[in-house]
């Protein structure tokens, strides 16, 4: 077998393996002695604009080092209608404003 077919077959099992929807790679933890933990929101700001916060806190041998926060205004998604349920159980349709999905890649 060629080494670049071992490459793609290797590849292609770590592409299978990260389908599941197990979520062994969510914590509950951060270490602290060496790590960057990031957080991503979207807030709306009104009809026509949403918020993108993105803050990150460097952990450097138990202690914060340094927290650095982004904010970009972006479009807002516009308006759904979907069904709402209260807790009783009863159901109405309601116009809400749409959500972004974020997605984060790690190199």
């Amino acid at each position: 077998m060629q080494p670049t077919t071992k490459i793609w077959l290797v590849a292609g099992l770590f592409v299978l393996a990260s389908c599941s929807n197990d979520k062994d790679d969510v914590t509950d933890t951060v270490n602290h002695a060496g790590a960057v933990e990031t957080d991503v929101s979207v807030q709306h700001a009104d009809s026509t604009h949403d918020v993108l916060t993105t803050t990150h806190k460097v952990w450097v041998n138990f202690h914060e080092y340094k927290t650095v926060v982004h904010l970009d205004t972006i479009p807002a998604l516009g308006i759904e209608n979907t069904t709402a349920e209260n807790s009783d159980g009863d159901t109405k349709k309601v116009s809400v404003k749409k959500d972004y999905e974020i997605f984060i890649t790690v190199k």
